[in-house]
């Protein structure tokens, strides 16, 4: 149990969701219908391979993290602190070490049956960028955060990447463009949320994180200013999508999405304790749940209007 808590096996399961819906509601449906006649390359085992090459790099990621910030835990969750006590720092350590390998191995197999080691690319920098991250990013300001709302956005243009079908020009490859951007920006605005909330032992580490160079405040505004930049097209999104007859994604976006996020913006503006912080972290996680979500009810959108 405590290996699992240290991998945070909820947010791999996230992950897992994320990639399965891109590709079981968005890719392969589009693919199929775009191009009947086109050479598919990911199909259900690469998919899952390539899911799993995803998944194992994140936890490594979890667990080098957690290897640097021992300190900074012990201050801000005590409780959830496993490295040192359950979990052996070495095994922790080489634990991140042979999960990275075979993720890396994984995804060059998908990657070499497609004659494309160059994709593997996109693997080889994940890991080196959670490291970086762990090591160094993650105490600079602002750097920490667009790290991870990268590797974040990158879950999804991975698999774009590697369907080589996707990168033909009739194809409404859009769509998960947008859920890309959906994901770096919910993603930024989580993690300088959880900054705000962890201030206190980030501060005693030395990390010059927003909340810490600029202050609470400051970061407070800056992360409404990104919600902003989410709310807008979240706004305009079920107006088009309801012309052009998708009236049920249309609903649900406005429902489900831009509601919420307005409601969150206006709550998190009045919290200024870290309780508060961490529920508004939690409420932005639920909201980007949902966004993930939001592909199965496209995917029958998209089935009934070819009807």
């Amino acid at each position: 149990m405590a290996w699992l808590q240290l991998v945070r096996w909820k947010n791999l399961l996230i992950i897992f969701l994320a990639q399965l819906l891109a590709w079981a509601c968005v890719i392969r449906p589009q693919v199929y219908s775009y191009l009947p006649d086109s050479v598919y390359h990911l199909s259900a085992v690469n998919f899952l391979l390539l899911a799993l090459s995803t998944m194992l790099i994140a936890a490594a990621g979890y667990i080098i993290n957690d290897y640097f910030d021992v300190k900074i835990d012990l201050i801000n969750k005590p409780e959830r602190v496993v490295l040192g006590k359950t979990i052996a720092r070495k095994n922790a350590i080489l634990a991140h070490g042979i999960l990275s390998i075979l993720a890396i191995a994984i995804a060059g197999y998908v990657a070499a049956k497609a004659h494309h080691l160059e994709w593997l690319g996109i693997q080889v920098a994940c890991v080196a960028l959670l490291w970086l991250y762990s090591t160094r990013f993650k105490r600079q300001y602002v750097a920490g955060n667009l790290v991870v709302a990268l590797l974040t956005s990158l879950t999804i243009v991975t698999l774009i990447v590697y369907e080589p079908a996707m990168h033909h020009p009739i194809l409404p490859v859009w769509v998960l463009g947008t859920y890309a951007y959906f994901a770096f920006m919910l993603t930024w605005m989580r993690e300088i949320v959880k900054d705000m909330e962890d201030h206190r032992g980030d501060e005693a580490d030395g990390c010059v994180t927003m909340p810490i160079k600029k202050g609470l405040r400051f970061a407070m505004v800056f992360t409404i200013v990104l919600a902003l930049l989410v709310i807008i097209p979240l706004s305009v999104a079920p107006v088009l999508l309801y012309k052009y007859n998708y009236k049920l994604l249309a609903v649900y976006i406005a429902v489900m999405l831009a509601v919420p996020l307005i409601v969150w913006v206006v709550a998190f503006g009045r919290g200024r304790d870290t309780r508060h912080y961490h529920n508004a972290s939690s409420w932005l996680k639920m909201i980007m749940l949902a966004g993930i979500c939001s592909l199965i009810i496209y995917y029958f959108q998209m089935l009934t209007n070819r009807v």
